[in-house]
Parts: structure tokens; C-alpha cells; sequence
């Protein structure tokens, strides 16, 4: 009866110590979670919608959880998981154009005057443009000192500024085509704050104002209101639009995106999430009134050394 007993204490004592054993073990152990962790798939990078409006209102930081809950909508709309998507807003020019050199910035959400002033450098594929409480078009005005500006000339030596200002073209072609070519001597320039310019051009400075159609019927509730006059307006431009980046998404994905958006209006909770963006839903864009408003900015734009103007 004792042997086997000291066998199992002999056997007991003629193990090696713990710490021999354990060590290889626990090493084989790290190396195995070391592997496992490698092996693992990495998360994808979530594609990215940028949203950029030079000179309208609000921060990045501000709109970030109205980006958010559109994001997440995009994302069941689209039929794919949460988080495939994220939106960003940028109010200013210089920082949206650095996030859209990212390459997961797949989608631009943008005004015209920066699609057309970016469209060929980004490579922007217009997709679909925005619909609003009074519709999807955009009609941009140019304000002066009531009886100062009734022509094109009468701007010789003014500064012809706005939101919209931030494309010269834009504003000399598509928003003054058809009231003519200021002279030379005027220039236009962009201001994220057209009230303080809509004061100077009240006070008699040689200032014009482009302001869109929201700022146009705020006019009458300025206390300058009353000389202040419209004297040039353009025609029904598009909007917003929703351009593609190039080809970084494509295929099945950048159709399963699109058709998302598009659906965004039909159920009242991610419509809700496009009033709080004040959009009322997306539709394919409008490509004559794009291809106008392109042809207009080109015939507003200097001609190279040399070359005929386009």
C-alpha cells in the first residue's frame, strides 16, 4: 500500500521546479495571442462624406453630432453596417480642401460656387443635388445702394463681395452673366459676413453684394433695408450637390450609397435627420443646369497667355 504512495511523492519530487515549466508555456501563450492578434482582420476605415460651405455658419465641432446621426442614417439606408460612414463638416474653404485630399473622403457635399471652383483639380463627380423647403435650385442676387448701380458699368471701382465670392467666376459668369461685364476695375472678393458689407454698401461705399435667395428676403428686415436695392439677379442655379471623389468608391458601394441617400426622405426618422441638415431630400442631379453654370464661369474666366478664352 506505501509504494505506490512514495512512488506518486517520488514522482512528485522528481518534477522539475514550476517556474522551468511555466515559462515556455506562458511564452508559447503570448505567442499564440501575438499570432492570433496579427491574424485578426483589421477594421476597416470608414468612408468619409465631407461636407463644406465656405462662409455659411457653424463650426466642425458644432455640427459634428448633426453629421453623426446623418451618417448613421446613410449607413441604414445604404444597407450597410453602423459605421461604415462617418460625415464631417468644414465652414471653411482651406479645411475642406485638406480632409478631401484624405483618401477616405469618397463624397462632397458642397456648394456650387466650390464645385465649380474645384470640380477638375478634385476630380468631383456630380451625383445628386440637394433638395430644400423652396426646392433644389439657388438664385443668387446682387445688392447696391438704392439708384447707385443701374448697369453693368456703374460698378466701375467696386468690390463685389459675398459667400459666393469665393468663386470670381462663378460670381462674374454664372451670377452676372446677364447683366453684363463689370469694368476691370472692379473686383470681387468673399466675405463670410455680407451683413457687415450690405451696412457699408447702405453707408454709400462702392460696394455690391451677392447674397442667395434666404439673404435676399432678409433684406426688407434690415433697419438699412430701405436703400438697399436688388439690381442683378441670376438664374435658377443648383445648389448644393453631392459629388463622387474620383473613383475611391465605386461600383456596387458608391451605388449602394447614392440609392441610400435618395431614400433618406422616406422614413420620417432619417427624415428628421435631413431637416436638422435643412435638406429635404436628395434627387439626381440636374445636368443642364450644371453644364450652364459651368459654360458660364468658363466664359468668365481669363483666357491663358496667348489661348482664346473657352
Amino acid at each position: 500500500m506505501l509504494r505506490p504512495i512514495l512512488s506518486r511523492l517520488q514522482a512528485a519530487v522528481s518534477v522539475p521546479p514550476r517556474r522551468s515549466v511555466a515559462a515556455p508555456v506562458a511564452l508559447l501563450a503570448a505567442c499564440a495571442l501575438s499570432l492570433g492578434a496579427a491574424s485578426a482582420p483589421a477594421a476597416p476605415v470608414p468612408k468619409t462624406i465631407v461636407v463644406c460651405a465656405p462662409g455659411y455658419p457653424g463650426t466642425t465641432a458644432a455640427a459634428q453630432p448633426t453629421m453623426d446621426a446623418f451618417a448613421r442614417d446613410a449607413c441604414a439606408a445604404a444597407g450597410w453596417p453602423a459605421g461604415r460612414i462617418r460625415a464631417l463638416y468644414h465652414e471653411s474653404a482651406a479645411s475642406g480642401l485638406k480632409r478631401l485630399e484624405e483618401p477616405d473622403a469618397v463624397l462632397a457635399l458642397v456648394s456650387l460656387p466650390f464645385f465649380l471652383q474645384h470640380e477638375v483639380a478634385l476630380r468631383l463627380v456630380p451625383r445628386l443635388q440637394v433638395v430644400q423647403g423652396a426646392g433644389a435650385t439657388e438664385t443668387w442676387s446682387l445688392v447696391a445702394k438704392r439708384g447707385r448701380v443701374t448697369s453693368a458699368a456703374a460698378l466701375d471701382g467696386f468690390e463685389i463681395t459675398g459667400v459666393a465670392g469665393y468663386s470670381p467666376e462663378f460670381v462674374l459668369g454664372a451670377v452676372l452673366g446677364g447683366f453684363g461685364s463689370p469694368p476691370q476695375t472692379a473686383r470681387v472678393t468673399f466675405t463670410p459676413s455680407p451683413l457687415a458689407a450690405l451696412r457699408r454698401a447702405a453707408a454709400g461705399e462702392p460696394v455690391a453684394v451677392v447674397v442667395d435667395a434666404a439673404q435676399a428676403t432678409a433684406l426688407a428686415s434690415l433697419p438699412f433695408g430701405a436703400d438697399l436695392e436688388i439690381v442683378a439677379r441670376s438664374t435658377a442655379l443648383p445648389g448644393t450637390v453631392l459629388c463622387a471623389v474620383g473613383a475611391r468608391l465605386k461600383g456596387a458601394d458608391l451605388d449602394a450609397l447614392i440609392g441610400g441617400l435618395q431614400k433618406l426622405h422616406t422614413r420620417s426618422d432619417w427624415a428628421g435627420t435631413l431637416a436638422g441638415l435643412r435638406m429635404t431630400r436628395f434627387e439626381p442631379v440636374d445636368k443642364a443646369a450644371l453644364d450652364a453654370a459651368r459654360k458660364a464661369c468658363a466664359a468668365a474666366r481669363p483666357a491663358p497667355p496667348g489661348k482664346p478664352r473657352p
